[in-house]
């Protein structure tokens, strides 16, 4: 398949305005000896100290590409920074949250440690993370619906390491490029045509117990999870009138799909596409490298429309971010190094490693990457405000329960009082 070069930039511009531009952030350096501090150029072109004395970062990340990430620009940024170590610690991403609340203040944190952009709020609420440094300049190189994700109360935490949100993967031995459907009442004719003919195989799968991708369904008419800009902490939206029709229709592919919430997790999904048993599935950018090992001849579109919209279904969009730990005793050091994991080279060697869509506008070789850009026009960023925090089991729920025939309205009223009460 021929490989194409696409620049990101103009996939997010629905989520931000802002001028992107690729660059080394880690600049030249000098010794104060008067001080003992190294004087560094950062992006915004003031000087900032850091030490000359050795001293060790310890970062917090994920296993399976993030970790072999931050040991080699560990590396690169320790020939640049000599007197400065990278010691990379495996915390994997869903657990450094709670986890800093605990070794933060007993002072056995890290210095720096990865999140999901939708805990922001929750590590703000906890006084656990430090501002970005040079957050104005800073933002002029990210994409912008980066720097908006981290952005609460008006005020930028953390540095963008990757972009992320999820599309409709085909297998293109079971589904042509031009059967691919462009509406949810297409997909479901489709599938339930599909199933009809084949054995052990089906036409559409996806983890219909999680809020990740069910959120899509409630997305008709520009409603979205806690207002237009994801902080109205009264009112979700989560059992509006768009909320309940949409959450019916999802209902109402059961037949396109029929096996119980409880055997479609993540799992079982992913591993029924790459058995080359599912003609469509929603899943990410994550899952491109397990489908090639595997040998799946596939493509990614956007999502299909919701009835009555004809533009793809809006999708949650996050961004993982790098936050300096409140508790550092290097907080300047910190800094510098997630800067630096934002640059040209560094995005371009995380997406080599881990698949995942840099945060900067960089060129990068993938067949796959047009059919994410075109899905990140019509997503939007996670709230992250701490009720999001109850949002997840509280749709797990509702998801589940509604799939397996449950009365919309009242799954959806119990998931929207679940929320507002955090």
């Amino acid at each position: 398949m021929k490989l194409k070069k696409i620049a990101l930039l103009t996939a997010m511009c629905v989520a931000g305005t802002m001028s992107v531009g690729c660059g080394n952030k880690g600049g030249e350096s000098s010794v104060d000896a008067s001080t003992n501090t190294v004087i560094a150029e950062t992006s915004s072109e003031e000087a900032a100290e850091i030490t000359s004395d050795p001293i060790t970062l310890k970062v917090w990340e994920s296993t399976a590409g993030p970790d072999e990430f931050i040991k080699q620009a560990g590396e690169a940024f320790t020939a640049q920074y000599p007197n400065i170590s990278i010691e990379y610690v495996n915390v994997e991403l869903g657990d450094t949250t709670s986890q800093i609340a605990l070794d933060g203040p007993a002072g056995v944190g890290p210095d720096i440690f990865a999140a999901p952009h939708d805990k922001l709020g929750e590590l703000v609420a906890g006084g656990h993370i430090l501002p970005t440094a040079n957050p104005e300049e800073l933002a002029k190189n990210v994409l912008g619906a980066c720097s908006s994700a981290l952005t609460y109360d008006g005020t930028m935490y953390g540095y963008p390491a990757s972009a992320e949100t999820y599309a409709l993967f085909y297998n293109k031995d079971l589904i042509s490029e031009e059967e691919v459907p462009k509406t949810w009442e297409d997909l479901k004719k489709f599938s339930e045509t599909f199933n009809a003919s084949h054995s052990n195989q089906y036409g559409f799968m996806m983890d219909v117990e999680n809020g990740y991708y069910t959120i899509i369904f409630t997305t008709s008419e520009d409603n979205r999870l806690f207002g237009a800009e994801g902080t109205d902490k009264t009112n979700t939206n989560i059992n509006s009138e768009a909320s309940v029709e949409g959450m019916k229709f999802f209902q109402s592919l059961r037949p396109a799909l029929d096996i119980p919430s409880a055997d479609l997790t993540t799992a079982a999904c992913d591993s029924a596409f790459s058995s080359g048993n599912v003609a469509l599935y929603i899943t990410g950018l994550w899952n491109v490298q397990n489908f090639e090992e595997a040998g799946i001849n596939f493509g990614v579109a956007p999502l299909p429309s919701l009835p009555g919209n004809d533009t793809p279904a809006a999708s949650f969009s996050g961004t993982r971010a790098m936050f300096v730990s409140a508790y550092s005793e290097h907080p300047n050091e910190a800094a510098l190094f997630s800067e630096f994991l934002m640059s040209d080279e560094m995005q371009k060697l995380r997406f080599e490693l881990t698949g995942a869509l840099p945060a900067i506008d960089c060129t990068v070789d993938s067949p796959y990457i047009e059919g994410f850009l075109k899905q990140l026009d019509y997503a939007f960023p996670m709230p992250s405000i701490p009720q999001m925090n109850a949002f997840w089991d509280a749709m797990k729920a509702a998801s589940a329960n509604i799939w397996d025939g449950a009365e919309v309205q009242k799954e959806l009223d119990a998931c929207n009082a679940t929320i507002v009460a955090q």
